[in-house]
């Protein structure tokens, strides 16, 4: 006797859980900005903006926020599962998955070196350019967050774009500015940082046309 499927039906998410997206995106941007402020952009920097106060109170905010980003963001992959439904690929699903888990993870990585940098040279003065520890961190966090975290959000961002196109779930216009927004990630965000502003721009573009059109 065929069972009845017990699938839940998108229209039975709570709106609560709607906002996920939201909340990461605020959650992100912040962390991102306060970053981008209180560090230099080049790896090699001497470590000067550790004797700066407000530089370490801001930097440490903003590593304090990164476990609910990442929790939010593992809601909103759940509200955009939900959204596909009984239309998602195994394959796209997979890539989909994949680098969504891939991105919270090495996010959560960078974040534990950076406090771990952190708590050793934040009471140090001056410069720490001889330090090698230092040095090596400071790159390890870089490339951790540039190279690897930000560039699995943009195959997250560029394979949630195909599945819309495919599934026609999203309009023309937000598939094509999650893919120019996921090939700039992809391409230049090592030259210009705050190009990793795109992402979480990206996700609150698309949880508000989720919200305002009450497809949940």
């Amino acid at each position: 006797m065929p069972l009845k499927s017990t699938s839940v039906s998108p229209a039975t998410l709570p709106r609560s859980v709607a906002i996920s997206g939201v909340i990461f995106a605020v959650l992100f941007l912040t962390s991102l900005v306060l970053i981008r402020i209180a560090i230099p952009a080049d790896p090699n920097d001497p470590g000067e903006w550790l004797s700066n106060s407000n530089s370490k109170v801001w930097v440490q905010f903003a590593l304090q926020l990164v476990p609910f980003t990442g929790i939010a963001f593992l809601w909103f992959m759940g509200v955009l599962r939900n959204h596909i439904g009984e239309l998602e690929d195994r394959f796209f699903a997979t890539v989909f998955l994949g680098s969504g888990f891939l991105f919270v993870g090495m996010l959560f990585t960078s974040t534990a070196c950076s406090q771990g940098l952190l708590e050793v040279f934040g009471k140090r003065t001056g410069s720490l350019g001889a330090s090698e520890t230092y040095r090596a961190g400071r790159h390890v966090v870089y490339s951790l967050l540039t190279t690897y975290t930000l560039r699995m959000a943009a195959v997250f961002m560029s394979v949630a774009s195909v599945i819309g196109k495919k599934t026609s779930i999203f309009p023309p216009w937000l598939t094509w500015l999650g893919t120019c927004f996921a090939v700039l990630i992809l391409l230049l965000v090592n030259s210009y940082g705050w190009l990793s502003l795109l992402f979480p721009i990206w996700v609150l573009i698309v949880s508000i046309w989720i919200l305002t059109r009450g497809l949940l």
